[in-house]
């Protein structure tokens, strides 16, 4: 029988799944980083450049600057702490606790973006969402001092730290893929979701106690990026999830010291010492390496489906000279290219929000379809 070319790209998928567990398995923060500076970059520009041409998936033709805006915006937050300059807006950002709820806003205006095309119900609809997460956001507990201040959650700090980082490139990554399956009626398509589904539960209880080969100073130093780096992930993803008890900071009589916001101070020295060398922090960063390795190799692997690749000329060497560019940087500095590349990186997740939010709708249309018609349907007609 022979295999149509889905079927073959479907197939060649479930084999560079096998790789990058493999990769992690083996080199978890060097292929990580690896990854994340070599493939981002040229994902980043592609993606951005594939999006512009479908309109961002969006119902209107300038709903994209908005999550643009928002992008700009966060950016200048991030750069004005790593550099350690301040401005009235800065202080501003930080007063409003501005990040939480312009990435929330954005995440949640997606979904009238991907689906409402009047233009006041979309204004209507931005007010109220963002009357929303201002209220999410606020203050809402009095610390030592008597100060009312904002006390993170579970939720918001999924939204903060994982939709733009684990949920970006694990989970919808899957409900993209899933929704392809579904809608093309693909058998090798539902197996590809399998594996990425099953591989995770591999990585955590296979070989849980060996590790392979240590991480190098260069991939600790790499990974931390001066405090900038993806370090802070790990630590906070062990502590929301409870997978291990993380070493509590202590003023100089050895009392528990607590955040303005009332949680408790972690030591951070102690903790990134965890996150290198614990089995818990391994196993850990073993997903975190599958999930974007393949994240990016998904995306490639499907060109001739996507055909991100069919651009002008000019725009096609203006990508490959800034995804050399961006590869540079990164090896002459990997806290560098992180910084440079940071709006990069979070401008191509904000804008790829409204696709997300056609896949998780486009995968209830397609369950109702195939319970009332089958599986079958479509491939017979």
């Amino acid at each position: 029988m022979l295999l149509t070319k889905d079927d073959r790209i479907n197939y060649v998928n479930i084999g560079l799944m096998l790789v990058s567990m493999l990769a992690a398995f083996i080199l978890p923060f060097e292929t990580f980083l690896f990854a994340y500076a070599f493939l981002g970059p040229l994902h980043y520009l592609t993606e951005i450049s594939w999006l512009h041409d479908r309109k961002y998936f969006s119902k209107g033709k300038y709903d994209y600057i908005v999550l643009l805006v928002i992008s700009i915006i966060i950016s200048y937050d991030f750069f004005a702490i790593k550099y350690e300059f301040s401005s009235s807006l800065v202080e501003k950002y930080e007063e409003l606790n501005l990040y939480g709820k312009l990435l929330s806003m954005a995440l949640i205006a997606s979904i009238i973006f991907a689906l409402v095309e009047n233009i006041w119900i979309k204004l209507i609809s931005m007010l109220l969402i963002y009357a929303f997460v201002d209220q999410w956001f606020a203050p809402n507990y009095i610390n030592a001092g008597g100060e009312e201040v904002f006390k993170p959650s579970f939720a918001t700090f999924t939204v903060t730290s994982l939709v733009p980082t684990l949920i970006h490139v694990y989970l919808f990554t899957g409900l993209f893929m899933l929704y392809g399956a579904l809608k093309s009626r693909s058998y090798s398509g539902l197996i590809q979701v399998a594996f990425f589904v099953l591989i995770p539960f591999v990585l955590f209880n296979v070989f849980s106690e060996t590790v392979f080969l240590e991480v190098s100073s260069y991939g600790k130093q790499a990974y931390d990026g001066d405090g900038q780096g993806f370090l802070g992930l790990n630590i906070e993803v062990l502590k929301e999830f409870n997978l291990m008890e993380l070493p509590p900071l202590l003023d100089e009589n050895g009392q528990q010291l607590y955040y303005v916001n009332g949680t408790k101070a972690i030591n951070m020295e102690a903790s990134k010492e965890l996150v290198f060398y614990s089995q818990t922090g391994i196993l850990l960063m073993r997903f975190i390496a599958f999930a974007y390795l393949y994240h990016y190799l998904n995306w490639f692997s499907k060109t001739e489906i996507i055909r991100w690749h069919k651009v002008p000329k000019i725009r096609f060497i203006a990508v490959i000279f800034l995804w050399i560019t961006a590869c540079s940087i990164y090896v002459y500095d990997y806290s560098l290219g992180l910084t440079f590349l940071f709006f990069l990186s979070f401008c191509h997740v904000l804008l790829e929000f409204p696709l997300n939010m056609i896949s998780i709708t486009g995968i209830g249309k397609e369950i109702v379809l195939i319970s009332k018609n089958g599986f079958q349907t479509k491939l017979k007609q």
